[in-house]
């Protein structure tokens, strides 16, 4: 696995570039724009040609974007729907723009609490943000549903919901997959801190939404007990998953081309230098052993 991290671009986008490498990153990932806003000022393209330059001369393989946390895909009040799927398209226009190997997105709540009916909404959002995006965009770029730790009433905690996602996309399928986050995963209930654990979780998503779904990682420990419905990020080995479940996640021969990213609260560059050097090493010593 490439191992990197979430990092700002508070700085821009091509400082976002250095400060990764400097840090260790292989890939990372970033906002592309506010995540707490619906909008914001379109990229600038003197940066957006500086970034590129400056991606292209490191040593990064890829990057990712998260988009704002506002959306909700799986809502059926209509503004917010509406509002939604015109975010989710600017999201992936500003992706194409960078460049990404994906635009990773939460897919909201389901105020019903019909699984079945809030698949259709988030696969029929989808389609159309991704028809609404290729429109206006240079290039084609991927997205990426993130699971959830399945709190209140959110949509994406069981595999099955993302599943049935994919399975109403019809032939946007090969343009959606999924970013799986080991701390949400955990808390949901899918245990990962064992080889066992990994292997049957892989083979629910292998069997539930094909065996390439998984395209990136949200490599985060848990603070909380497994099925605990808690979404709080602990650094690699300090939570409930512990360094002996990341060994296992890198041991995955499937997972073995996908990029894991960390997003850990805490003080720069410290917490991003010290949770990559320990995926790092625990990748080297499955490698080795």
């Amino acid at each position: 696995m490439k191992i990197g991290a979430h990092v700002s671009i508070a700085k821009g986008l091509s400082s976002a570039v250095e400060y990764a490498e400097s840090v260790g990153c292989e890939c990372f990932q970033i906002f592309a724009k506010s995540p707490r806003q619906w909008h914001g000022p379109p990229l600038d393209p003197d940066a957006v040609e500086l970034y590129l330059e400056t991606l292209s001369a490191s040593e990064i393989s890829a990057a990712f974007t998260h988009t704002a946390y506002l959306l909700n895909l799986a809502t059926a009040e209509p503004l917010l729907r509406r509002r939604s799927i015109v975010a989710l398209t600017d999201e992936l226009v500003r992706g194409a723009e960078l460049g990404v190997a994906g635009v990773i997105t939460h897919v909201g709540s389901d105020p019903h609490e019909d699984p079945s009916a809030a698949a259709q909404r988030v696969a029929d959002a989808v389609r159309d943000a991704l028809a609404a995006a290729d429109a206006h965009a240079t290039r084609r770029v991927d997205l990426l549903l993130e699971n959830t730790a399945g709190a209140g009433r959110t949509y994406g905690g069981p595999i099955e919901h993302l599943a049935a996602v994919f399975a109403l996309l019809g032939d946007a399928r090969a343009r959606v997959g999924l970013c799986l986050d080991t701390c949400h995963a955990h808390a949901f209930g899918y245990d990962v801190r064992t080889d066992v654990g990994w292997d049957q979780l892989l083979g629910l998503i292998r069997d539930q939404c094909g065996g390439e779904a998984i395209r990136a990682v949200h490599a985060n420990d848990c603070v909380a007990p497994v099925g605990s419905h808690r979404d709080r990020h602990a650094w690699v080995g300090d939570g409930e998953i512990g360094l002996p479940g990341f060994s296992a996640m890198l041991r995955r021969e499937e997972l073995a081309e996908v990029c894991a990213i960390t997003e850990m609260p805490g003080e720069l560059p410290a917490k991003d230098i010290l949770n990559i050097q320990r995926l790092k090493m625990l990748r080297g010593e499955c490698d080795s052993g």
